[in-house]
């Protein structure tokens, strides 16, 4: 009977005791911040304040006292004991029942609830905070099955793209090609229909608003980008909204097609256009007098280079095809050899180069094909609807263009020429690139976080001011912040002797330090009273 009596009870105290838990609860701000700033000796010791400018270690928010009176409150809560607090963190560390902390939510200054057993987070708050890093953050998942088309997406890792909700939604891509037959009956484009984005098109060959042009093979590049069949396709940017644009006369070939192509380009550029895809190139023509030689392809020679690299400045981005010269004339044909085009190559479905691929180098001696996807037996949607497969850089070009318009959304204010490096930087052969395959094939995950470490950086530049280089051999240059324009630098030795005093300007932000000795020194940048310093190591 008494060992009985003994285990109810070691039962009921194990658990009245795993009824409390422990959770760090976060304030929403602090007060008397620019106070506090301004006059660092009122939260700081002179010595503290000395190390932090000796080591370059900015006084920010972090160092101001959290709100006393919010951790009070929280104090006395019912069912809630304040057991530690941080400053830096802004937030108190609290035990209570579960539904006493997540009721800490209802106060107006409690922002959020991270419980120490992590199984406990997995909650929704009961009201939205500000999120500063929406990308970092987000959490809707989308899963598609791509049918047909799995092997040339998830080779690009572009389905975790798609998986944290990235599929080109609110990116406008054009389409250049030869016709669009059946895309307004396409049960492939149904939904893109449906939603209104397909934004309209034009054949430039015999003006008219009719784009179902001379024809197939733009309804076939077009679906490796935007086809959307449930179960047996997915296009690399099902989201997007597109324009589709006739600049190939299938009757003839010649250097006017290349002029029609830059006007389309120019047409794009004023609706606003984000990503063009082409699955076009030239070389030779009709009257082999209007051949481009390997010596013109020098990226701004031909009509379509110099319009694409106008279409590169006025930001755009330009994905083209290599071209099918692997077994004749070899070489990547206009416009993809402009270095304001991304030019992609064909692999096949291991990823090994098809032998139709045009190579590189340019003329001059830059890396095409940029960098490569499928075009080897591709999957693509016919006119009429049905999967098929197909060869050629044609459909390596549009699953890379549907990726580009997928991996943008992520940052769409990010510049043209720094996404197209990032996309070069996360292939495969990025340190060793080849004629045959550039850069190698894109990892779009690694590319992901590339670009979101690149938003955190620049999120910070626009609120902090920064030096570069460090170390510094002849001149540092001080990157100012938004709302800024001037300010004080100075420089101190490690005795705290003043070597260097400027007024810098965001237009006149270098300063020689080239006749400082190699060592250590502390500089400052004053604006008013707010004073930041920063480790400087002269080399």
């Amino acid at each position: 009977m008494k060992k009985i009596l003994l285990l109810l009870l070691t039962v009921f105290l194990t658990q009245f005791t795993y009824s409390q838990e422990d959770a760090l609860v976060f304030f929403a701000d602090k007060e008397g911040v620019a106070d506090a700033l301004a006059n660092p000796l009122t939260i700081l010791t002179q010595e503290a304040i000395d190390r932090k400018q000796m080591q370059g270690t900015p006084i920010d928010e972090r160092d101001v006292p959290l709100n006393e009176n919010y951790k009070t409150e929280v104090n006395n809560t019912t069912g809630i004991t304040v057991f530690a607090k941080s400053k830096w963190m802004n937030a108190v560390y609290v035990r209570g029942s579960v539904s006493n902390i997540n009721d800490l939510l209802n106060l107006e200054f409690v922002t959020e609830v991270e419980f120490a057993d992590k199984d406990l987070n997995f909650r929704s708050s009961n009201r939205e905070t500000p999120d500063k890093f929406k990308i970092e953050n987000k959490n809707t998942r989308v899963e598609y099955n791509y049918g047909n088309a799995t092997n040339q997406t998830e080779m690009l890792a572009v389905d975790f793209l798609h998986e944290n909700d990235f599929t080109g939604d609110g990116m406008v891509v054009a389409y250049m090609d030869n016709g669009y037959p059946g895309v307004l009956t396409n049960p492939a484009y149904s939904t893109l229909r449906n939603e209104g984005r397909l934004l309209g098109g034009y054949d430039f060959v015999a003006r008219e608003d009719d784009f179902e042009g001379t024809g197939s093979h733009g309804a076939s590049t077009f679906s490796d980008a935007a086809a959307f069949l449930e179960g047996q396709f997915v296009g690399t940017a099902p989201n997007a909204s597109y324009y589709l644009f006739v600049t190939e006369d299938d009757f003839s070939e010649s250097p006017l097609e290349e002029a029609l192509w830059v006007e389309a380009l120019e047409r794009a550029d004023s609706l606003g256009v984000d990503v063009v895809n082409t699955s076009l190139g030239y070389q030779d023509f009709d009257n082999s007098n209007y051949d481009h030689s390997y010596e013109d392809l020098d990226g701004q020679t031909t009509i379509g280079a110099r319009g694409a690299n106008h279409a590169f400045d006025k930001g755009m981005i330009l994905v083209t095809s290599a071209g099918n010269d692997g077994f004749g004339f070899t070489y990547v044909g206009t416009p993809g050899d402009a270095p304001g085009v991304l030019t992609i190559g064909a692999v096949d479905s291991n990823g090994n180069l098809a032998g139709f691929s045009s190579i590189g180098p340019t003329i001059d001696g830059r890396v095409k094909p940029d960098v490569m996807a499928q075009g080897e037996l591709a999957a693509v949607v016919d006119r009429f609807g049905n999967v098929t497969v197909s060869n050629g850089t044609s459909f390596s070009s549009p699953i890379m263009a549907g990726s580009v318009a997928s991996f943008w959304q992520v940052r769409p204010e990010t510049p043209n020429n720094e996404i197209m490096q990032i996309i070069r930087e996360s292939a495969s052969m990025f340190n060793n690139p080849s004629d045959e395959m550039g850069y190698g094939i894109p990892n779009f995950q690694d590319a992901y976080n590339a670009l979101v470490e690149l938003g955190v950086e620049d999120e910070l530049l626009k609120s902090n001011f920064a030096l570069y280089p460090n170390p510094v051999t002849t001149e540092v240059n001080i990157s100012f912040p938004e709302n800024y324009s001037e300010a004080t630098f100075t420089v101190y030795n490690v005795l705290g002797e003043q070597v260097k005093r400027a007024h810098i300007t965001k237009n006149n932000n270098r300063v020689d330090v080239s006749y400082l000795s190699a060592g250590v020194y502390i500089a400052t940048i004053q604006t008013g009273r707010e004073k930041t310093s920063f480790k400087l190591i002269k080399k």
